[in-house]
């Protein structure tokens, strides 16, 4: 049954979804034709309908959702004495059915077009069914694909294995053509009716199911796209190698194109070939090659973004024209050999490119490492409770946007103009880094030489406080700091200036002047620093950590002279190109470089207990959750989250940091991404590609970390931990801006609240405004941070409260 087979491909193809199919408007009726408690009763007035997957394999739920009114969602979860988790309404807003043959799902188009899927109430009386009628809006073809998934879901139940494989005949056992008309949910009206006819055409069907790839579980009310008979996205010319050498890959399969329009994978060509080839010195190249066209060709890069899914033979991954245009592709293979054969073909080269290394020189458990984390994986060992953000996130704090003027700073009379307030630098400094305070409800804009101070109202806004004017050496040179960190309870700032790498300087905040410079080592530079634990900057302690390329060590500003503390000291003969490291609360250390390896340590001047080896891309950005549990390292085009708990072996129980790994095991790495349809949504949006900013989990001593932020271009991003743990594929949400994003992070103690700063202003959002990814998200219209003007005047779209370089 050809179009049956497309149900499978395109529905049950992205396992990562939580929802395979949805119909999000309509009305549930439970109808008692036989019954004397009456004839029909509504359920839910406006309701969406849809297929879920379980935790079990094999099992999916039937799922009717009220539809939730506007700030609805907002309301916070509340979690009972006993740690109970009480649902927004609970059953009273969702109705879940095993789908099971016994419930005899079953649909109809009726005369006069209304459409209608039931199912038999089994813990009612004899003939009681529930009926789930449609919007007028909803296409009978939408309905006949909902009904479709729905007799794939019963069968897997039944036979415990997969249904992209059945026959029509063997499908059919689960088609209840036979039963009698669905009776009307209004006993006014006839059941005349006629069944939906279970084959729409093959055509029809791909691009339904082709639909469903990226559709989002979505709330309220929305509209109902036109069936489109053919993409709009048209694939761009193909590029041809310059050369062709070792072939590492060739492998046939289908090829797909995502259509922005339609928001679907088109099928392009049934049957085409996945050419990876060698073609100069640490250069690869990919071609791919139909019967009558050349479709695409590239270099293997990595902004190619690539996904494998094995359990539905996928392979998805973005192809960028010359003129900045990008594509999200997808080759669907026919077994399993032949993705992996593929896999390790493209992987090879994606890693020689990156690692100028050969591939056949790496062990056997890194390959695995590597090829794990280009893989959809679920995550083991996923903590209960512990402070897991749930799916409705509490928020108790009222809306603050625009209705707190706060404290004016000083440097201001009420009666001046805002006009009088100048909001960009006349030498064209950006804001360019954030320091969030833990101690003090302050944070901190570094804009050239000169730093904004701002202070968080009560209703969860930024207030500018004041404007620190000149950053200068003791000695009085002008400098733009390359890197800040907070320090001793935050009452001071070290301060690094790139042209002086052997020092670091000291900033007094009560005074905001440079009052210390202090030297480090005369022969090992400073390339970057952390806390000597996670939460040092709210303690007294003076000592914090230091990395140069190829060494890590303690500097103590109490020392005489020289402020690197040599017994501390832990230097590499080789250039480990050192990039970035974080510490626990503990004080485990975490240091990644350069070439995208992370070394775990438990104190300084000791071998590392743990190597992870690199995927290949630079790490530019390192945080780790308190308990040491969870590592988050920042590449430029995803993040990497790894697990350091050991779950076997000897060590089990013991952090990577603690112990080593024995050798045939390691930390299971997960790549978080953008999916790559959302990649290429976004560059045809900026003509950009993704660059994220450092990762941060969210932070608070009494915290356990839930969240995870980063930016790249106008866009902030957060994870959902919860979500990502779990491996569902609704983990983001994502906000538009009109500027790039400079620098973000989340409010000291919460994961509710986000800073955020653009070239020219700051302040402080709610993170529920960030939304799921969708077209309309992530084309925009793009947000201001700031409240709108209230008065006529310049229009710069935010006050002064919000402008880091105002006069000091």
């Amino acid at each position: 049954m050809f179009m049956l087979r497309n149900v499978s491909k395109y529905l049950f193809g992205d396992g990562s979804k939580e929802a395979i199919i949805e119909i999000p408007q309509g009305q549930l009726y439970i109808v008692r034709p036989l019954s004397p408690k009456g004839y029909s009763e509504l359920i839910f007035k406006d309701a969406a309908a849809s297929i879920r997957r379980t935790g079990q394999e094999f099992q999916y739920q039937l799922v009717v959702q009220r539809a939730v009114e506007e700030g609805e969602e907002e309301l916070a979860d509340e979690v009972d004495e006993e740690g109970a988790i009480d649902r927004l309404g609970g059953d009273k807003d969702e109705k879940t059915f095993l789908l099971d043959e016994s419930l005899h799902f079953r649909s109809e188009v009726r005369e006069g077009g209304e459409k209608v899927l039931a199912w038999r109430d089994l813990s009612g009386d004899v003939g009681d069914l529930y009926e789930f009628v449609c919007e007028a809006a909803v296409q009978p073809d939408k309905v006949a694909t909902f009904e479709l998934a729905a007799i794939q879901c019963q069968y897997e139940r039944k036979y415990r294995k997969s249904a992209q494989r059945a026959t029509e005949s063997e499908l059919r056992e689960f088609s209840f053509d036979e039963e009698e008309a669905i009776p009307s949910a209004s006993p006014l009206s006839s059941p005349t009716s006629k069944p939906i006819d279970l084959e729409p055409t093959s055509e029809e069907s791909a691009a339904f199911m082709a639909k469903e790839v990226t559709s989002s579980k979505s709330k309220g009310k929305s509209k109902i796209p036109a069936l489109k008979e053919a993409t709009t996205t048209n694939a761009a010319t193909a590029s041809f190698p310059p050369q062709t050498g070792e072939t590492l890959a060739k492998e046939n399969a289908e090829l797909h194109l995502f259509d922005f329009d339609s928001q679907t994978f088109v099928l392009q060509d049934a049957k085409v070939t996945a050419h990876v080839m060698e073609v100069g010195k640490w250069a690869y190249w990919m071609q791919i090659s139909g019967a009558d066209k050349e479709w695409l060709g590239q270099p293997v890069i990595a902004d190619m973004n690539p996904v494998f899914n094995f359990e539905y033979l996928s392979f998805i991954f973005n192809h960028y024209t010359p003129d900045g245009s990008a594509y999200s592709w997808l080759l669907r293979f026919s077994d399993q050999h032949q993705e992996e054969r593929f896999q390790q073909g493209l992987m090879q080269a994606l890693w020689e490119q990156l690692n100028e290394t050969k591939w056949s020189k790496v062990k056997d458990q890194e390959r695995d490492y590597v090829l794990d984390a280009f893989n959809d994986l679920t995550l083991e060992d996923i903590p209960e409770g512990d402070g897991q953000q749930e799916d409705e996130e509490e928020d108790s704090e009222e809306e603050s946007v625009g209705k707190d003027e706060g404290q004016r700073s000083e440097h201001y009379d009420t009666d001046e103009s805002e006009d009088d307030v100048e909001t960009k630098d006349s030498d064209g400094n950006v804001n360019s880094q954030l320091a969030v305070g833990y101690k003090h409800d302050r944070s901190f804009v570094v804009r050239g030489s000169k730093i904004g101070v701002f202070k968080q109202t009560p209703h969860n806004n930024l207030e500018f406080s004041t404007n620190i004017s000149k950053v200068q050496t003791p000695k009085g040179r002008l400098f733009s700091p390359k890197k800040v960190m907070l320090h001793a309870e935050d009452t001071n700032m070290v301060l690094q200036d790139e042209t002086n790498p052997n020092s670091v300087y000291r900033m007094d905040l009560e005074y905001g002047k440079i009052v210390d410079e202090w030297k480090v080592h005369d022969d090992i530079p400073v390339t970057s620093f952390a806390p000597e634990t996670k939460f040092s900057q709210m303690t007294s302690a003076q000592p914090f950590l230091g990395l140069s390329k190829n060494a890590l060590y303690r500097i103590d500003p109490r020392l005489s002279g020289n402020k690197l503390v040599e017994a501390d000291l832990k230097q590499y003969v080789s250039k480990n190109d050192f990039s970035a490291a974080s510490t626990t609360a503990k004080g485990h250390i975490a240091v990644a470089s350069n070439k995208g390896d992370i070394r775990l340590f438990d104190r300084l001047g000791i071998n590392a207990k743990t190597h992870i080896p690199a995927l290949g891309e630079p790490i530019i950005g390192l945080d780790v959750s308190a308990d040491g549990r969870w590592i988050l390292g920042t590449c430029r085009t995803y993040l990497l989250l790894i697990d350091a708990l050991q779950k076997d072996g000897k060590n089990e129980g013991k952090l990577g940091f603690e112990k080593p790994f024995a050798k045939d095991s390691k930390p299971q790495p997960r790549r978080l991404g953008l999916s790559p349809n959302h990649v290429a949504q976004l560059q045809h949006e900026t003509k950009a590609p993704i660059s994220f900013t450092p990762a941060h989990f969210n932070a608070g001593v009494d915290d356990s970390e839930t969240s995870i932020i980063t930016a790249t271009g106008p866009y902030i991003i957060t994870w959902n931990m919860k979500k990502v743990l779990e491996n569902r594929k609704d983990q983001y949400a994502i906000r538009r801006y009109e500027e790039e994003v400079k620098a973000d992070n989340f409010k000291y103690g919460s994961d509710k609240n986000v800073i955020v700063a653009l070239p020219n202003e700051v302040n402080m959002i709610e993170k529920r405004s960030l939304k799921k990814p969708t077209r309309e998200s992530i084309a925009g219209p793009a947000a201001r941070l700031s409240t709108p003007r209230r008065s006529g005047g310049r229009a710069s779209g935010f006050g002064r409260n919000e402008i880091v370089n105002s006069p000091y």
